[in-house]
């Protein structure tokens, strides 16, 4: 089968790979769609080491080909949604609440990381029966493919950041999960949500989703435009949505004392994440500091599904690139330069 690969750190290509076999609990599914994202710039970059001929992605949907004989849920054909982070579900840190990071930090995400990721003419899904859902036959794949990782990151970001109904949140940086965080925080009832965008295309989804006041940080401080919309006393909470020390210390600064910091973010760059310590209340301002890896399991999948199925959300306004899977290099290349207002780009493998 044609898969596209990291080479080494830096180099993209195709390569040749033996189709995947299923063990008794997994399943091989044929890709239809696929999302670009960020993270496999970073990966492509080293940002998590060195990596030999690895498949990339992790956010795809498609159609069972083969499932292993210990499978139950589900059967050659159905449309599968395979969440980005497929946990071992029988792991100590799963039994204690915390699949995402089965085995050990970050134990969940294996796609493009210990094992191929999803950017084939085949991917392989360990524990299938939790880890993939069945798509609803009124939701699209492109609708779908959303939810395996943006709609469930972005989400995240704003369940952990606890915003009371009505309370107020500053979401920093407006790329895809940004724009669900916004949209999160939205569909929970934040009364006031701030978006930090300066690209004029994000702004203007970051309203669509829900955002009220939106702060361009090329046009000031950040900081102290949102101090002056919240006349000095801050927001109820942050959400970091970039995955840089600055934008980090920018959430801990405007977060009012005893609010919530939710980091979403993907730091893969700099050594040490930097704690401004008199705006952290020299550490007793009972601000808090919440991080995770997006949540996987078939039953974060299926929520999420249902909100697409009543119409909750509409996810495909971030859809401003469409690839065949032969010129996915393109899509990474654009994703890598930003340029010509990139969002995020679909890739058909159909």
């Amino acid at each position: 089968m044609d898969a596209f690969v990291m080479k080494e750190v830096g180099e993209t290509g195709f390569a040749d790979k033996d189709v995947p076999e299923p063990g008794p609990t997994d399943a091989v599914i044929r890709p239809t769609k696929g999302l670009v994202c960020t993270s496999d710039v970073h990966t492509l970059h080293g940002a998590i080491g060195e990596r030999e001929s690895l498949t990339l992605g992790h956010e795809v949907v498609g159609v069972v080909d083969t499932v292993g004989d210990d499978v139950v849920e589900f059967t050659t054909g159905d449309r599968v949604a395979v969440g980005a982070i497929t946990p071992d579900w029988g792991s100590l840190a799963a039994q204690d609440g915390h699949p995402s990071q089965s085995n050990q930090a970050l134990g969940g995400w294996k796609y493009a990381n210990v094992k191929d990721g999803t950017f084939a003419e085949y991917a392989h899904v360990n524990d299938a029966d939790a880890n993939m859902a069945r798509i609803p036959e009124t939701v699209t794949d492109e609708e779908a493919v959303y939810v395996t990782d943006m709609m469930s990151t972005g989400f995240m970001g704003a369940e952990h950041a606890d915003v009371p109904v009505g309370g107020t949140v500053a979401v920093f940086a407006q790329g895809p999960v940004g724009l669900m965080a916004t949209k999160g925080a939205a569909l929970q009832g934040a009364g006031r949500i701030i978006a930090v965008e300066t690209v004029p295309n994000r702004q203007e989804l970051a309203r669509t989703y829900g955002a009220d006041d939106i702060v361009d940080f090329a046009e000031g401080d950040p900081v102290e435009q949102i101090m002056d919309l919240t006349d000095g006393e801050g927001v109820d909470a942050a959400i970091e949505a970039l995955g840089t020390s600055g934008t980090f210390e920018q959430c801990i600064k405007v977060t009012k004392a005893g609010g919530t910091i939710s980091n979403i973010g993907y730091h893969g760059e700099d050594e040490f994440v930097r704690i401004p310590r008199e705006d952290w209340g020299v550490g007793m301002a009972e601000k808090d500091i919440t991080t995770g890896l997006c949540p996987g399991g078939r039953l974060r999948l299926q929520r999420l599904l249902r909100l697409l199925e009543q119409d909750r959300v509409d996810p495909t306004h971030m859809t401003t690139h469409e690839f065949t899977f032969e010129d996915i290099d393109e899509a990474f290349e654009l994703m890598e330069s930003k340029e010509d207002d990139i969002i995020k780009p679909l890739i058909d493998f159909e």
